[in-house]
């Protein structure tokens, strides 16, 4: 949502986003982030309509930066899918409540995520499996490692219950891409 004109000189869309990653994103309301940013609350609201949006807003920037700058290629899918764990890994959990957020079941911004899930559908795709076996691949690869982390940032005794996660992405995509079970 773009702010009106007469908006454009007080507040930015990377103020409200930094503010925003500075809250816990499970409890975060519109008032809080107005707070920090010491506007009104209606003055938040021209520049994002609800908590929704703010949400929308932050996770484009974080799948901004998760993704890699390099393309995936048929030599590299496998690293590419690696590398974009990682950055999930450090991002997801260096923003309190994000991870989480992102596990809980909820509308996921659709051009930010959308963005995200082709990418991961075409190194999938470059590993040679089918359309269908890139997409069923895909939701393993990212509830796999949502979940992870998600539970992660929850405060569960992963570190001693659970496998670390160079441990676990190995195991994860070893066994992807996804293949039709044999009968």
């Amino acid at each position: 949502m773009a702010p009106p004109a007469c908006c454009s000189r007080g507040l930015s869309r990377e103020q409200i986003v930094a503010a925003a990653l500075g809250c816990d994103l499970r409890t975060v309301t519109m008032r809080d982030i107005a707070e920090r940013l010491g506007v009104s609350h209606s003055a938040l609201y021209r520049w994002v309509g609800n908590r929704d949006e703010l949400l929308d807003l932050v996770g484009e920037v974080v799948v901004e930066r998760i993704l890699p700058t390099a393309e995936p290629t048929a030599a590299t899918w496998r690293e590419w899918l690696s590398d974009l764990a990682w950055r999930m890994h450090d991002q997801f959990l260096a923003v309190p409540g994000y991870a989480v957020h992102v596990a809980m079941p909820h509308r996921h911004n659709p051009r930010a995520f959308g963005r995200l899930r082709d990418r991961v559908i075409s190194a999938f795709r470059l590993a040679g499996v089918s359309a269908d076996m890139a997409e069923q691949s895909w939701h393993i690869f990212g509830m796999g490692v949502v979940q992870w982390l998600g539970a992660r940032q929850m405060g569960h005794d992963i570190d001693s219950d659970a496998p670390r996660f160079d441990l676990f992405l190995s195991v994860l995509l070893r066994g992807l891409p996804a293949q039709e079970p044999s009968s």
